[in-house]
């Protein structure tokens, strides 16, 4: 898995000397990703399970386009293989909750789809506003958006 994941990062141009696991046990990362573009939304998780065996705690918030990536019958270009490994979007994050980060969904993106927390894969949750808002104003805590 590592390897698919620096494999990815280094296609995007983007793949750094990585860090021993131990190097920041302290950084905290919220990665905010909205973006509809598979590629995107890829390079997203890409990024942020780099930081999560570079040592990072992370939590991804999930909005607009990109919540359908928490759908169980998402679309396809949230599951389609991409090159060069031929990794998902969804099966990426996927990986990212195996490792015990925290995933969510915006509060308002179940509503506006006219659906429930049934419609969610296993280990996505709505987020609470006030405890997302919380996070991220945290003086410890990275945020990427995409």
């Amino acid at each position: 898995m590592r390897n698919t994941i620096i494999a990815l990062a280094a296609a995007a141009g983007l793949a750094a000397p990585a860090l021993p696991a131990s190097a920041d046990d302290d950084a905290r990362l919220v990665t905010v990703l909205t973006a509809p573009e598979p590629q995107t939304q890829l390079m997203a998780m890409v990024l942020t399970m780099q930081s999560i065996r570079q040592g990072a705690s992370a939590h991804v918030l999930l909005c607009g386009p990109a919540g359908d990536l928490a759908l169980k019958d998402a679309p396809e270009s949230a599951t389609a293989p991409q090159p060069p490994k031929g990794m998902s979007p969804q099966g990426l994050m996927k990986a990212i909750i195996e490792t015990g980060a925290k995933v969510e969904v915006c509060a308002i993106y179940l509503p506006g789809k006219g659906v429930g927390p049934e419609a969610l894969i296993e280990g996505v949750t709505p987020a609470k506003p006030d405890a997302m808002a919380a996070e991220l104003l945290k003086d410890d805590v990275r945020v990427l958006s995409f």
